[in-house]
């Protein structure tokens, strides 16, 4: 049995052999010192010295002097640094011939004439419109959305005015209510209709009225006539403040036409007045 087993071992020990001696030897086992199309790297020392100039063949040929290493095994020792040379070459400068006076003349009257100076706009001029009165802020706003693209600024502005609605004719106040009715019976007595006791609480209290006009001219007349009968009758203007708007806006001059055309809201009209 031990016979046989080292037979085994050694058939198989033979076998390894066998197969490291075929196997082994068919490859490269080390790799050439450089590889194929790379240059070999050549020290200073080396080069082969010129006999005239002193130098390195290889600096006055303005080649490089070494080439990059292509080994490894020469990589790994510490070899002296190889040093390259590039030759540089002076540009020449490209001599420039004088042009003849002749020619610079011609050139210069060839040459276009430089463009004459346009003549620009004149500066754009505003001025300032006050447009109004508005009766309710509705109109205003509906005034300043169409004019909106026409104007430069705007703004809006509420005053108090005093609007006149007609001339009354009366007869003045008495102390109470009972005088201001006797006299009233005398002017019926005297033919004189249309008129009433005022009673509502105001200057006006204990009054006589005689009429309201829209035309001053009636209300004169139908005061003269009862001054004529004997009674001191007077004639006032009916007026009530009332809040109205007003629409400020600065435009150029050319479209001050425009702006009064698009102005539909009634009573408004535009008018100069002071920029802001």
């Amino acid at each position: 049995m031990l016979l046989r087993l080292l037979f085994v071992l050694l058939i198989a020990l033979n076998i390894a052999v066998a197969a490291w001696l075929l196997l082994g030897q068919s490859g490269p086992h080390a790799v050439e010192a450089s590889d194929k199309g790379v240059p070999e790297l050549k020290l200073l020392t080396e080069l082969p010295v010129a006999s005239s100039a002193g130098a390195p063949a290889g600096a006055s040929s303005g080649v490089a002097s070494a080439v990059p290493v292509a080994s490894s095994a020469t990589v790994a020792e510490k070899a002296p640094s190889a040093v390259v040379t590039m030759p540089v070459t002076p540009a020449k400068p490209t001599p420039t011939t004088p042009a003849p006076a002749q020619e610079v003349a011609k050139a210069a009257a060839e040459a276009p004439a430089p463009p004459a100076s346009v003549p620009t706009s004149a500066k754009r001029s505003y001025r300032c419109l006050a447009i109004g009165p508005f009766a309710t802020q509705v109109d205003l706003r509906t005034t300043r959305t169409t004019l909106a693209s026409r104007t430069v600024r705007s703004r809006q502005r509420q005053e108090q005015t005093t609007e006149s609605h007609g001339w009354r004719v009366f007869l003045p106040a008495q102390d109470t209510r009972e005088l201001a009715l006797a006299q009233a019976r005398r002017l019926e007595a005297k033919g004189i209709k249309d008129y009433f006791v005022v009673t509502v609480q105001g200057e006006m209290q204990n009054s006589v009225a005689l009429g309201l006009f829209h035309d001053p001219a009636n209300a004169r007349k139908r005061r003269d006539e009862v001054i004529a009968a004997g009674f001191p009758a007077r004639m006032s203007e009916r007026t009530e403040t009332t809040p109205v708007w007003w629409l400020d806006v600065v435009v150029p001059d050319d479209t001050g036409n425009d702006i009064r055309r698009a102005i539909r809201a009634p009573g408004a009209t535009a008018r100069p007045t002071g920029c802001f």
